[in-house]
């Protein structure tokens, strides 16, 4: 079979190779191994699309890719015994390489959220893509580990290289009421906070959606800034954790969160999944504010004025509950968006340049009591009279501070 050599363009190459694997997995599955062909709705929707943009592509790939399916195809007669494993192997073999190409690609867009220059990185991509059009997988997940560790190495360089600028102030007692932006000093180094203090006596904290009950794919989606003008809020940020619709992992359920949350309206979302759930929320009454380790701790009562759950929750009671979970998200560097109180006021901000453990001892040393993890990468956003972080990608809600 031909070698690929035609120059592609990055954004191009992911959707080809997504409609190339699961066309191929599917495909052997069906044909050859003759097991049970009910592949998931995630699956079949993630085909869909990509059989609808493979259109646009380059014809000299989308040749090469059916000639590759056509042999597939062709040996569909041949003893079911005497092929059954090497099909097996290559079933594994793509669907092992899928993933790892998709988690790099993610890899490579959060980079993108901190750097303009990926160029080196957009082209070992996109050879690595066409090195798995060619159905070269080995050469293809060597190709991706080193890109991978790459893209690490680049995130560690920018995170070391970020410095807090000179006229920031060091202070570490949170504003009493407005915007500040300071200098925290912590048994772990020194930390830029920005956050915005809201004073439950004057201020209600109300969660805001921009759809109107649960979504489970296709969600919509809003600005942090629109949010803002259409509540008449004086202050916002990023609410919980959701999947982006640039991430491919993200097919089937783009712009939708699975936790526990009630919006102004006093509509619960995705009530029915959280019954048992351990993950922790915050609980915005009319004069007060609560925290709860798990959602399950939370009945469905509307007499409140809204109420979020995101992981983790790193502080509780005045001390350090999260030290870090393995989880490399977590513990790599960037903004860390939070909603945290003191007695009866409530924070909304972000700790700059920091991994979420390192987040929790900013905000004990704030002397915050209880402080609640956001969303963070391309989400974070922040608004005080216009963004202080940010913007930040749409969001499917976001948390606000409203004048009683």
């Amino acid at each position: 079979m031909k070698q690929l050599k035609t120059k592609f363009n990055f954004k191009s190459t992911l959707l080809i190779f997504t409609f190339f694997c699961i066309a191929s997995a599917i495909l052997i599955w069906a044909l050859f191994l003759k097991k049970d062909t009910n592949i998931s709705k995630e699956k079949i929707s993630m085909l869909e699309i990509m059989t609808m943009e493979i259109g646009k592509e380059n014809d000299e790939l989308k040749k090469q890719l059916a000639e590759n399916l056509m042999k597939l195809a062709e040996i569909e007669n041949q003893d079911q015994y005497k092929i059954n494993l090497d099909l097996k192997r290559k079933i594994s073999q793509i669907e092992s390489t899928y993933k790892k190409a998709v988690k790099t690609y993610e890899e490579l867009l959060n980079l993108k959220e901190k750097s303009k220059n990926t160029a080196s990185f957009d082209n070992q991509f996109t050879q690595a893509i066409v090195s798995l059009a060619n159905q070269d997988y080995s050469e293809a997940e060597k190709m991706l580990n080193s890109l991978s560790e790459k893209i690490s190495a680049e995130q560690a360089r920018i995170a070391a290289s970020f410095t807090i600028p000179e006229n920031v102030p060091e202070n570490n007692s949170p504003p009493g009421s407005g915007y500040s932006r300071q200098t925290v000093n912590t048994q772990l180094g020194q930390y830029m906070v920005s956050m915005v203090a809201g004073d439950l006596s004057n201020t209600r904290v109300i969660v805001d959606t921009a759809s109107n009950g649960d979504c489970a794919n296709n969600c919509p989606v809003l600005p942090l800034a629109t949010y803002v003008s259409r509540n008449g809020a004086y202050a916002g940020i990023n609410g919980s954790y959701f999947c982006p619709a640039e991430y491919p992992s993200c097919a089937g359920k783009t712009n939708s969160f699975d936790t526990l949350l009630m919006n102004k309206d006093k509509v619960y979302f995705n009530s029915d999944n959280n019954v048992y759930s351990s993950v922790p929320a915050v609980i915005f009454g009319g004069s007060y504010v609560r925290f709860v380790g798990a959602s399950s701790e939370w009945g469905r009562d509307t007499g409140i004025d809204s109420m979020i759950a995101n992981p983790p929750l790193m502080v509780s009671g005045g001390n350090v509950v999260f030290g870090g979970d393995g989880d490399p998200k977590k513990g790599s560097k960037g903004g860390r968006s939070f909603v945290a109180n003191r007695g009866n006021t409530v924070y909304i901000g972000v700790v700059h340049n920091a991994t979420v453990a390192e987040s929790a001892i900013v905000l004990k040393t704030l002397g915050m009591e209880n402080g609640l993890n956001l969303d963070d990468g391309g989400s974070t956003a922040l608004w005080s009279g216009g963004y202080k972080v940010g913007p930040g990608r749409n969001l499917p809600n976001a948390i606000l501070f409203v004048r009683k």
